[in-house]
């Protein structure tokens, strides 16, 4: 409906918002949702005209390649636009931005699971992976190189064979993953998985994964996993990479190697918000917009020197 689509764009622009922020970019944040059925709508006349909207926005928004849009869609964005990234290599973009995104996600893990366990080490840790699309099927990836027991799911069977074949990981129902004696949890799909029905079946201590807005309601659920003694990766902090990647695109040129050390630092920043979040008795999601907001606020009140 007009007001779910209206309620999701603005949870997403405003995580957009705090990636930017808590990642050092210089970028704002913005996000586009557009309503209806990906399979019917989408073509090369409907994505241009897309394109021609967000061209009259004048570069104030940059569109760029997430759920149900690929590289091919972004494509024909560009023929009606230059606010977008995520085009293809042959036409000097950085093409799926998903890698860098999954980069960003194994290091925010990684990071989590040495504040959690005393080390980083996942190669002894079983992961259940929620969601095999372009991000989670890379971090499917990184997980099973490290040696790690990883479980995944998906509504798109033919995918999730896919990735189950090539990575050896364990396919399992799409409700059964919330009961799996895990140690981490990783939620690649859509949001608001994180909510009173699943939150209370959770066996995993940490929570970390691609998906946007995985706390259905911030304060009440990011508390509800604490109190269950469950550590959460805030989304918008360890998924920032595709942002990463869109910031080294935008304001080239690209280097996808510098794009993964930008990603890596995402590590480093997890550690410090989850001391904060221990030192301050606060949650996680909580640390991690409260530094955001201190970045927001320092840039915005930024004085001309004349």
């Amino acid at each position: 409906t007009d007001e779910e689509a209206l309620v999701d764009v603005l949870r997403l622009s405003r995580g957009m918002t705090y990636k930017a922020a808590i990642s050092g970019l210089n970028l704002g944040g913005g996000k586009a949702v557009i309503i209806g059925d990906p399979a019917k709508l989408k073509n090369e006349a409907f994505m241009r005209r897309f394109g021609r909207f967000v061209d009259s926005l004048g570069g104030r928004y940059i569109t760029a390649e997430d759920v149900n849009m690929k590289t091919r869609d972004m494509e024909y964005v560009h023929m009606e636009t230059d606010s977008v990234t995520g085009i293809p290599e042959s036409m000097g973009g950085s093409g799926d931005p998903s890698p860098v995104t999954a980069y960003g996600v194994y290091m925010g893990m990684k990071a989590t699971a040495h504040h959690v366990f005393g080390s980083d080490n996942l190669s002894e840790k079983s992961v259940v992976v929620q969601g095999v699309g372009q991000v989670g099927m890379y971090l499917v990836d990184h997980l099973t190189k490290e040696g790690a027991k990883v479980y995944i799911t998906d509504i798109a069977e033919e995918k999730l064979a896919k990735v189950a074949k090539s990575s050896g990981a364990e396919v399992v129902g799409l409700d059964d993953i919330y009961d799996l004696d895990v140690d981490i949890y990783s939620p690649c799909a859509l949001g608001a998985t994180l909510n009173d029905n699943t939150i209370p079946r959770l066996k995993a201590s940490i929570i970390a994964g691609g998906a946007n807005n995985q706390l259905k309601e911030e304060r009440k659920h990011g508390y509800m996993l604490i109190d269950r003694g469950i550590t959460y990766a805030p989304d918008f902090l360890i998924n920032a990479g595709g942002l990463i990647n869109v910031g080294a695109e935008y304001y080239g040129p690209y280097n996808r190697e510098k794009a993964h050390l930008d990603a890596e630092k995402i590590y480093d920043t997890t550690l410090d918000i989850l001391k904060m979040a221990t030192d301050e008795s606060i949650s996680t999601q909580e640390a991690a917009i409260m530094i955001a907001e201190r970045r927001i606020a320092s840039i915005g009140n930024i004085k001309l020197p004349y």
